[in-house]
């Protein structure tokens, strides 16, 4: 038995020892979470779409500002003095050729024709007399009976008879014609405008323009062209085989006309305040899209070509420093600044930037970086290339 009072012995350890084998122990233990935590730190790849850059051959191009007018243009007017019966039109609708519009009262139009065929044939009873007082004074004078002076004047008289009657004639005819005045027709077929006046005004001559027909299809378009642009796009002769500069138009949303024309007009004199040449062309206009008067943008095709790049419109991002696309290089995205061309549809060209062949980024940017490791998939391109 150990005797009672006497203290009980422990074994220690160095404390260096206790601490290198804490140590050991830390670092063993740290070790799989240090991995773990390097491995989620790690970027995944993202997925995304891309399009190759294609490089076509792209006929040149130039941009103007036209106007778009009417190849026929008519204002109504009323050409005899009447009461305004009826506005047989509705405003804006679509007229044919020979429409009625208005009709002005008839009645006293009538009754002048009717006064003017009777003076036609009062003068014609006149002429009638007059040839036969002629006839009678010359088989007097045959048979010594009458006298030369006698027969002289019953010629006369026959004549004034028939200038008479041509007199009555031609008032009969003008009588007429203002009697089919009072109802105006419409010369054109095109669009008619807002009616200037309302039944029960008296019109005439001195009205002024009743409404307004513009034609509607075809449409032509005029826009002033530069010396050195109209040399470039070689507008300066139009051939009549059909192949002129190809003429296609933009609206001012951006949009563009689903119709394409040719040019078929160039000025013969320069304007000296602008030193430009106006050049006009011809668009079929069958659903009615084009406006008389209305601003557009043209883009005149020229017969050249040059090589350019394309890509889609999707593409494209702008910030601050301008117009850039994502490309894939090497697995990871990176940013490629662009001067951007013209819009082909759906499609843009490249001006700077791109050589083509380039694996360009259409879908999932919103979730790229410069430099991000992504997984890259093919897509189809878009459609609307021209």
């Amino acid at each position: 038995m150990p005797e009672l009072g006497r203290p009980k012995t422990t074994i220690t350890r160095p404390v260096s020892s206790c601490l290198r084998i804490l140590t050991l122990a830390g670092l063993l233990s740290l070790e799989p979470c240090s991995l773990v935590f390097a491995q989620q730190q790690a970027p995944t790849a993202i997925p995304v779409g891309t399009v190759a850059a294609e490089k076509r051959a792209i006929g040149r191009s130039a941009d103007f500002v036209g106007r778009i007018e009417a190849v026929n243009r008519v204002e109504v007017r009323a050409r005899v003095t009447g009461y305004l019966e009826a506005v047989l039109f509705r405003d804006g609708e679509n007229v044919k050729e020979g429409t009625p519009l208005f009709r002005i009262e008839r009645a006293p139009f009538e009754a002048a024709v009717e006064q003017a065929q009777g003076a036609l044939e009062r003068a014609q009873g006149t002429l009638q007399n007059a040839k036969v007082q002629l006839q009678r004074a010359e088989e007097l004078l045959k048979t010594n009976a009458g006298s030369v002076a006698v027969r002289d004047q019953r010629i006369a008289e026959e004549k004034g008879a028939e200038g008479d009657q041509t007199t009555a004639e031609a008032n009969l005819k003008t009588a007429q014609i203002n009697l089919g005045y009072t109802e105006i027709t419409a010369p054109i077929t095109g669009r008619i405008g807002r009616t200037k006046v309302t039944k029960g005004n008296v019109v005439g001559p001195d009205s002024g323009v009743l409404a307004q027909i513009v034609s509607s299809d075809p449409m032509y378009v005029s826009f002033p062209v530069s010396q050195r642009e109209f040399l470039t796009i070689k507008a300066g002769a139009v051939p009549q085989d059909g192949s002129a500069p190809l003429v296609s138009l933009k609206f001012a949303d951006g949009s563009t006309y689903d119709q394409k024309g040719r040019v078929d007009f160039v000025d013969v004199s320069v304007e000296r305040t602008t030193d430009t040449v106006l050049v006009r062309a011809t668009l079929p206009n069958p659903a009615g899209k084009l406006i008389d008067g209305a601003l557009v943008r043209v883009v005149v095709q020229s017969e050249q070509t040059e090589e350019k790049v394309v890509i889609p419109q999707s593409a494209l991002i702008a910030d601050q420093q301008g117009a850039y696309v994502f490309a894939v290089e090497g697995g990871k995205a990176a940013v490629k600044r662009v001067k951007v061309g013209n819009e082909l549809g759906a499609y843009v060209t490249i001006d700077q930037g791109l050589v083509g062949n380039e694996q360009i980024v259409v879908e999932g940017l919103q979730n790229l970086r410069p430099g991000i490791p992504v997984l890259a998939s093919p897509v189809t391109p878009p459609a609307g290339r021209s």
